[in-house]
C-alpha cells in the first residue's frame, strides 16, 4: 500500500527542542583547540543560538511537503520517500539513497538539476532509508543494507519501473550495490559516489593484494584510528550512545556537525559549505523523528553481513564511480574493478563525502552523463 504523507510536526515538539536547546548544560574545553577534540565549543555555542532563535523547522517543511511525498508499506516496513516525475518525455528512473549521518534532505539539491532537463531527465525516488526520518523503525534484528536494497526492488516494481538506475553514497552505496548485485534484471546502471568501507572481492587462492591495494589499506588503517571511532561504537554498542544523543539535542548535534565538518571540503569553514540552515534541519529531523538509534543500528546489522563477495558475485551493471577529494578512504579503482563492471570514472576537482549537498551541480552532471550515455531511456 502506497499512501500520501505530509510533514506537520506538532507544536510541542518543537517548544520541547527549544526548551532543551535553552537549558543545554555546556562542557568546557582546551583553549583554542578549535575542532582538534571534536566538535568546536564556540561553533557549536554559535549554532545552538541559531537553532533557538531564528531557525525555522516549519520552513523546511514546507519545502519538503512542496515535492510529493509518500508511504509505503511493504512486507511489513513502512518507508518513507519523494516521488517526483521528470519533465523529460521519456524519463529514467532512478532510485537515489542516502547514508548516515545524513538522510533524504541531502538529496534535495539534486531534484530541480535531474528533473528539468527534458534531455536527460529523471523519475527520482528519494526513499529515506529504514530506521531513518520518516521511514519505520524495526526491533527485530536483521535489517540490513542488503534487506533495504530488496524492498527498494519492491518499492520500484511498486511504482510501476521494472527497469531503474540506482545511486548512492555512504550506506546509500551500500544498498545500491546490494541492489545492483541481487537484482541485476531491474536495474539498468549503477552509480556511486563511495564504496561500502566493508566492500572486499573475491581473492583467489593465493592471490597477492598489489602495492597500491597495501598502501590503500594502511591508510584506510590510519585513517579509522583517527577518525572511525564513531563507527565502532554504532557497530558495538548504539544504544548506550543513544540514550545521551535522543535526549539531548546538543548531543545529538555535535555528533552529527562534527562528522559534516571533518568529511566536507570546506577548506577549514564549515559554512563554506554549508549553511546554518542547511545543518539544522538535518539534526531536527534526527531529533523529532527520534531516529539516532534505529539509524546507526544499521551499522551493527551490517558489520554482521558485511559486502564481501564470493566468487560468484560480480556487479555485471554498467558501473560509474564519481570520485571527490575529500570523501572518506577509497579503494584504487583497480582493486573496485574486481567487484564492479566499471564503465565510467570521474576524478572530481572539489567536494567531500556529502557530495549532494556540497557539489550537486558536479554530481547531478556526472549522473546524467553516465545515464545518457551509456542507457537509452525507458529501458
Amino acid at each position: 500500500m502506497i499512501t500520501p504523507f505530509v510533514i506537520n510536526t506538532s507544536e510541542q515538539i518543537i517548544d520541547d527542542l527549544k526548551s532543551r536547546i535553552k537549558n543545554t548544560r555546556w562542557p568546557d574545553e582546551i583553549i583554542d583547540s578549535g575542532w582538534n577534540y571534536g566538535a568546536n565549543l564556540s561553533y557549536m555555542r554559535e549554532l545552538a543560538d541559531y537553532w533557538l532563535n531564528i531557525f525555522d523547522w516549519r520552513q523546511v517543511e514546507k519545502e519538503i511537503n512542496a515535492y510529493p511525498n509518500f508511504i509505503a508499506d511493504i512486507d511489513g516496513y513502512k518507508i518513507h520517500f519523494l516521488h517526483i516525475k521528470g519533465k523529460g518525455g521519456n524519463s529514467i528512473p532512478l532510485i537515489i539513497t542516502h547514508g548516515w549521518p545524513g538522510s533524504f534532505l541531502e538529496i534535495m539539491k539534486l531534484i530541480p538539476l535531474l528533473t528539468n532537463d527534458e534531455n536527460v531527465s529523471f523519475d527520482l525516488v528519494i526513499p529515506g532509508v529504514i530506521g531513518f526520518g520518516f521511514s519505520g523503525k524495526v526491533t527485530e534484528p536483521g535489517c540490513n543494507s542488503a534487506v533495504v536494497a530488496g524492498l527498494w526492488n519492491k518499492l520500484m516494481n511498486k511504482l510501476g519501473y521494472e527497469r531503474y538506475g540506482c545511486q548512492g553514497g555512504d550506506i546509500g552505496s551500500g544498498i545500491s550495490t546490494w541492489l545492483a548485485l541481487k537484482h541485476p534484471e531491474s536495474v539498468i546502471g549503477l552509480h556511486l559516489n563511495y564504496i561500502s568501507g566493508s566492500y572486499r572481492p573475491f581473492l583467489k587462492d593465493g592471490e597477492l593484494l598489489t602495492e597500491e591495494v597495501k598502501e590503500f589499506q594502511k591508510f584506510a588503517g590510519n585513517w579509522s584510528a583517527k577518525e572511525g571511532a564513531y563507527a565502532y561504537q554504532h557497530s558495538t554498542k548504539p544504544i548506550t550512545l543513544a540514550y545521551g544523543l535522543n535526549d539531548s539535542p546538543i548531543g545529538l548535534c555535535a555528533w552529527i556537525i562534527e562528522k559534516f565538518n571533518s568529511w566536507s571540503d570546506n577548506k577549514g569553514n564549515i559554512e563554506n559549505v554549508f549553511s546554518k540552515d542547511e545543518l539544522l534541519a538535518n539534526v531536527t529531523l534526527y531529533w523529532i523523528t527520534e531516529s539516532i538509534h534505529s539509524s546507526i543500528r544499521i551499522y551493527n546489522e551490517n558489520s554482521q553481513y558485511p559486502l564481501h563477495f564470493s566468487e560468484e558475485d560480480y556487479v555485471k551493471v554498467p558501473v560509474a564511480f564519481a570520485k571527490f577529494p575529500k570523501e572518506l578512504p577509497t579503494p584504487p579503482r583497480s582493486y573496485i574493478e574486481k567487484g564492479f563492471n566499471i564503465q565510467r570514472w570521474t576524478d572530481m576537482n572539489a567536494g567531500g563525502h556529502f557530495a549532494a549537498m556540497e557539489q550537486p551541480n558536479l554530481l547531478a552532471n556526472d549522473i546524467r552523463d553516465f545515464f545518457g550515455g551509456f542507457m537509452k531511456p525507458g529501458l
